[in-house]
């Protein structure tokens, strides 16, 4: 990650740019981009010392300002913004891939009756939808309620799509693909 830094309106000190160098360089745990820049502005306005970074990586652009009066307190209140926003864009990034997997469910019926010319049963159907996370209890509660044979759910504790099915005797079982 490329680091460049801008001085306005003063003069840093060593001790200022090793520290800002040593702060900003934590930034780098977030953006696996070797390519990314960040821009960090610092500037001297009176009795206000401002700090403006900008990051720019592969699909990340975000911006942060923050100014008190003391530079080093800016450097730390800048960098926390900074960092929150990056948790929160991976966070979203994470939610994003889990509900996109395995939440859709597609089911299909199929026919057991004798056709001529074919082998075995045929598909006569499709359904498609989405399948609601909740627990094991509350899907056997569900499948209680609605008279079928069978409940495809997402499990709420492993994040996975699991089946759980009325047996002959009255109880219940449950298919858990483990993945």
């Amino acid at each position: 990650m490329n680091i460049s830094f801008t001085f306005k309106n003063f003069e840093p000190s060593d001790h200022l740019k090793g520290y800002a160098q040593k702060r900003f360089e934590k930034i780098g745990k977030f953006v696996s981009d070797s390519e990314a820049d960040l821009q960090v502005n610092l500037l001297v306005d009176k009795f206000r010392h401002k700090a403006d970074v900008i990051l720019n990586a592969d699909s990340i652009h975000i911006s942060a300002y923050e100014d008190s009066e003391d530079m080093y307190s800016t450097i730390d209140m800048v960098l926390d913004k900074l960092e929150a926003q990056l948790r929160k864009m991976r966070e979203k990034i994470k939610n994003r891939s889990r509900q996109g997997r395995g939440s859709k469910v597609q089911m299909n019926f199929l026919s057991y009756e004798d056709i001529v010319g074919e082998d075995g049963p045929t598909i006569v159907g499709t359904d498609t939808y989405e399948a609601k996370p909740m627990s094991v209890d509350e899907a056997a509660e569900q499948l209680n309620t609605l008279d079928n044979e069978f409940l495809v759910f997402l499990n709420a504790e492993t994040e996975g799509v699991n089946v759980i099915y009325k047996r002959k005797n009255g109880d219940y079982g449950l298919i858990d693909p483990g993945n």
